[in-house]
């Protein structure tokens, strides 16, 4: 009793506006994650519409990403600095213009300035912050619940995109996935004025990290772009020339491809980074990425467990959109409708989960979702065949979705749980940018292996079973890595709590050992 009185009187005063927020946020979420993926089927009528190559048109799916990926941990550093609160309203008011560009586009070239530079640019700054907020905002069980209609946005976006792409190109215009944009996000912006609090800041002006900042941007772009473009341009030997703008710069007469020289160029980069974020840690300069953060179990391998599992999940509806589409000659709007149960699933699953943590702990939550996504992908690629009918994947999806609705938003919960809130912009960021590299990653992977699987089986079907296996296996790592992850109990933070001093004197401690190292 004394206890659940001394905890009682140590909990912060929670703000009444706070579900608007949430509201607020989960808007934001959701015309974020919608609009890559209704772009994602309106692809064939673009290329109709504009007259031009899928090669040309790729730049502004594959430009989003890189954008994002690159400008994520400075948006996140921003949050920490100015505030989340503003660096929502900056990165809404661009997504908003980049909506706008995009909607009014005549060709390739406006339309890669709108989605994929302006856009990636505001979505940057705008999700980062989202969780910044989200951490500190809520607290105990309420936190738990936040993060899984968090996570539940997202998973219902990724599953009902491509649905409600089909719906409006086909009956409508693909313009329309960002004049929705344009529509929502000034409601989005005033309401943050008016009912999200103003973010309190530290009464010492903290400097931007310019170098940090150029050094981790240019890093990640080389990055992820390598990641993402190797089977383009070839993984050593040039299979196409590079081009921008029509002008060629790196030729396939070259002797090696331009995808391992930006792997090399990305590592320098990012090696330069880590040396000078440690250097400027260890002076107190206000670096852009407090790698002392790592001293965090729940931090490091909850953002390494992101990773495995973003593959994983690119397996799923990277593959089954290949399957129903090519294999069972479905239409977008009939592969989006074949995915909805998924989608459903993912909404019921983050519900049960977040009401789970208060029984069984967090990090249980998402350790059970992890095996449950490992099961589900491992019995979508046991129900493929020629022939396939819906029910047939349903015990698929419902392991698949529930699995996700399960660790996808807790696990956010999770990596964010001991990080200081003061850097919760900056960590968001990291992990963030962690599932981005997943993705990529796991693109890359499963399109090379679905393309040998397909010149070996004339069956869409059987030539999936592999790709969906190897998803399944990266999975079952991940919830292995997640035994790692300590336990995060029903308040949203450590069950072992530890004295603040005892934080501090780890992180310095891990930060003198990696600069000696």
């Amino acid at each position: 009793m004394i206890a659940v009185e001394a905890e009682a009187a140590t909990e912060p005063d929670l703000d009444p506006r706070r579900w608007i927020t949430l509201a607020i946020i989960l808007t934001a979420v959701l015309i974020a994650a919608l609009d890559s993926t209704v772009l994602n089927v309106a692809i064939p009528t673009i290329l109709r519409e504009f007259d031009t190559t899928i090669p040309a048109l790729q730049w502004v799916v594959t430009g989003y990403s890189l954008t994002f990926a690159a400008l994520l941990i400075i948006g996140g550093r921003l949050g920490d600095i100015f505030g989340a609160r503003r660096m929502f309203i900056i990165g809404a008011a661009l997504f908003g213009v980049g909506s706008f560009i995009a909607s009014i586009s005549n060709g390739v070239v406006t339309l890669v300035i709108g989605e994929a530079i302006i856009e990636g640019m505001g979505a940057s700054l705008m999700l980062p912050a989202t969780m910044g907020i989200l951490s500190s905002t809520f607290t105990g069980r309420e936190r738990a619940t936040a993060f899984a209609t968090w996570g539940a946005a997202m998973g219902a976006a990724v599953a009902f995109g491509p649905l409600i792409g089909g719906f409006l190109t086909t009956n409508y215009s693909w313009r329309w996935a960002f004049r929705l944009n344009v529509m929502i996000v000034p409601f989005a912006i005033l309401g943050v004025v008016l009912f999200m609090p103003r973010s309190v800041l530290s009464g010492r002006r903290e400097r931007i990290d310019i170098p940090g900042a150029l050094l981790i941007a240019s890093g990640m772009f080389l990055l992820v772009f390598g990641i993402s473009e190797g089977e383009t341009y070839g993984w050593l030997v040039p299979t196409k020339a590079f081009e921008i703008a029509g002008t060629t710069i790196w030729p396939t007469s070259m002797p090696l491809s331009i995808v391992p020289v930006a792997f090399v160029l990305s590592a320098v980069l990012l090696v330069s980074f880590v040396r000078v974020q440690l250097a400027k840690e260890r002076a107190g300069t206000d670096p852009l990425f407090e790698f002392s953060n790592l001293a965090h179990p729940g931090f490091r391998y909850g953002t390494l467990t992101l990773m495995l599992l973003a593959m994983g999940q690119v397996a799923f509806l990277f593959v089954l959109s290949v399957v129903l589409q090519d294999g069972q000659h479905l239409s977008a709007v009939d592969t989006g409708l074949w995915l909805v149960p998924s989608g459903l699933f993912i909404v019921a699953g983050s519900q049960v989960g977040s009401r789970l943590t208060r029984w069984v702990g967090t990090t249980n939550v998402v350790r059970a979702g992890l095996l449950l996504e490992a099961l589900g992908l491992a019995a979508v690629a046991l129900a493929l065949s020629p022939h396939i009918h819906l029910w047939q994947l349903l015990p698929g999806f419902a392991l698949f979705g529930t699995g996700i609705g399960f660790a996808g938003a807790q696990l956010n919960n999770v990596i964010l749980s001991d990080v200081p809130p003061e850097r919760s912009g900056a960590a968001s960021g990291a992990n963030t940018t962690g599932r981005m590299i997943g993705s990529a990653l796991g693109i890359s992977i499963i399109s090379a292996l679905l393309s040998t699987q397909l010149s070996r089986h004339a069956e869409v079907a059987h030539a999936a079973r592999l790709p969906l296996s190897f998803g399944a296996l990266v999975v079952f790592v991940a919830t292995g890595l997640s035994l790692l992850i300590p336990q995060v109990g029903p308040k949203g933070s450590r069950q072992v709590q530890r004295a603040d001093a005892e934080v501090v004197a780890e992180s310095e401690a891990m930060a003198e050992s990696v600069a000696v190292q």
